[in-house]
């Protein structure tokens, strides 16, 4: 199950990627917005990354103007790692470096052919462990610490 979350700006990229994920048979739960009724972002992003956090959901996708609130918002949420990404290959090693959890995108940054392919192949990509789990594992120490 992947968590969504956006606000007003974000929400007709979050609407075109829920076709994705209905094409790719990949469930999910939109925790708003709804409505192009202008909003705030942590709200949405926050309820998404708790999602995450709490195992309720795998992982997240968070939508926003540029991807920077919502991801800002659920880096605060503990136990996710949300990469703000605006091309491919950061997604990937996302996933494969960081193993990332949410993955945030802007919808005034990204068209919706290229989100398309970025949430794609993000969500085929694998943790590739080894020295990167010291690496998470440093990350997560970090976190704990603050």
């Amino acid at each position: 199950m992947i968590a969504l979350g956006s606000d007003h700006a974000g929400l007709p990229l979050k609407l075109e990627i829920i076709e994705l994920l209905k094409e790719r048979g990949i469930a999910y739960e939109d925790f708003g917005t709804h409505t192009l009724e202008s909003c705030d972002y942590p709200v949405y992003a926050k309820k998404a990354a708790q999602a995450v956090a709490d195992g309720r959901c795998r992982k997240g996708l968070v939508f926003c103007g540029t991807g920077i609130g919502v991801g800002i918002t659920a880096n605060k949420v503990h136990g996710v790692r949300c990469a703000i990404c605006s091309d491919c290959y950061s997604a990937v090693l996302s996933r494969n470096h960081n193993d990332c959890n949410m993955l945030a995108l802007g919808a005034r940054v990204v068209g919706v052919d290229l989100a398309r392919m970025i949430v794609s192949m993000w969500l085929d990509a694998g943790f590739e462990g080894g020295r990167h789990q010291r690496r998470v594992d440093l990350i997560m120490q970090a976190e704990g610490e603050g």
